[in-house]
Formats: C-alpha cells, structure tokens, sequence
C-alpha cells in the first residue's frame, strides 16, 4: 500500500495538470479571440492579449515548474 506523502503528492500532480490543461485551453481562446480582433480592424485588443498571454505562459511554466519538483520528491519517496 502506498505512503500518505506519495499519495498526497500524486494528487497534488493530478490537481496541478488539471490546471495546466484549463490554462492551456484559455490561452488558446484568447490567441483566437484577439487575431479575429485584429483581423478584424480592431487593433487596440493586441496589447491587451500579449498581456494576458504572458501572464498565461508565466502561470503555465510556475505550474510547470510545480509538477517537476513534486514528481521528483514522490519518486524519491518511492525508493
């Protein structure tokens, strides 16, 4: 049966790339949603969605980041 901690962690993953997965499909509407802006004359939207895209590719990467270090402690865990 497995420790607490590694059950704990691997939920923590789950939960994380769940989140991941939410993001990543926000961001993609956002892309969509400002070039047809664009493309449809309305210039002023692109500052605004470099924005919110960066501030996506940063919470991506920290939740990235997250998953890495607790993948890493829950195969230590297991040896």
């Amino acid at each position: 049966m497995e420790s607490r901690p590694t059950r704990k962690g691997l939920t923590a993953i789950d939960a994380a790339l769940a989140l991941l997965g939410i993001l990543l499909i926000v961001q993609m509407w956002l892309l969509t949603a400002t070039l047809e802006s664009y493309l449809a004359g309305h210039h002023d939207v692109v500052i605004p969605g470099l924005a919110a895209s960066a501030v996506l590719v940063v919470a991506c990467v920290a939740l990235y980041a997250f998953v890495r270090r607790v993948d890493r402690q829950v195969r230590r865990l297991r040896r």
